[in-house]
């Protein structure tokens, strides 16, 4: 257990320390937007999912209730992120499910399974990871928001591309190969079609579920994680 956790920790670092840039981005932005330190370090605690915290402080000013919706509309992808875990979690007791669960993010969920496609990786590898991605990332999230005095154009010097850059690399790293190509593409079409035509974050959820059913439907029977060549 414990040597897990630690490789966890030391395999999920580089990625943490990305985070760690565009966590201080989102300080950056949320000093701007009048959001207290304690504000932004409850969402690190409670939330702990950075496009969600990022889409909070950017509908700071608005209502409640659409902002819950848009979190919740963005988060929805998480449905699936656990659903992925399931052989992780499939023999372990309820406690340590709903221990475990909560610092699942992207970034630790992708290292995670890129080791468990290599026959390594276990809940707690991915809890390892999850613990140094809330520590550098709250570390990171309230050094930005001192940096944000000094800060008020971020989009000048395209900080908020960050995000993108670190989401893209992570997406790179579970290719395995052409027999990828397919779902990865479809994801790509689905998600922009909808982000063409449908109003608000709904095109991450669709992009998400287009690429992952074409992967199950796809799958060979006995063969759990392998897509059909053809």
């Amino acid at each position: 257990m414990l040597k897990q956790f630690q490789s966890g920790i030391i395999l999920t670092l580089p990625v943490a320390l990305s985070a760690a840039v565009y966590g201080a981005v989102l300080g950056v932005i949320a000093a701007g937007r009048g959001v207290t330190a304690f504000q932004l370090m409850l969402m690190n605690v409670t939330i702990f999912a950075g496009t969600a915290e990022y889409l909070m402080v950017e509908m700071w000013a608005l209502p409640v209730l659409q902002v819950v919706l848009a979190v919740f509309i963005i988060n929805f992808r998480y449905l699936l992120i656990g659903a992925s875990l399931k052989p992780l979690f499939a023999h372990e007791p309820l406690w340590k499910k709903f221990l475990l669960i909560h610092l699942v993010a992207d970034e630790n969920w992708s290292v995670t399974m890129a080791e468990y496609q290599k026959g390594r990786g276990s809940v707690w590898f991915l809890f390892g990871g999850g613990v140094v991605l809330i520590v550098f990332w709250s570390i990171a999230t309230m050094g930005g928001m001192g940096l944000g005095v000094f800060i008020s154009d971020y989009e000048r010097y395209a900080m908020d591309f960050v995000v993108v850059a670190v989401f893209a690399a992570l997406a790179l790293s579970l290719y395995r190969g052409k027999r990828d190509l397919a779902p990865f593409l479809l994801a790509a079409v689905a998600a922009s079609v909808a982000e063409r035509f449908i109003e608000g974050k709904w095109y991450i959820v669709i992009g998400a579920v287009a690429g992952s059913l074409y992967a199950a439907l796809s799958t060979r029977p006995g063969k759990e994680g392998t897509l059909c060549e053809s």
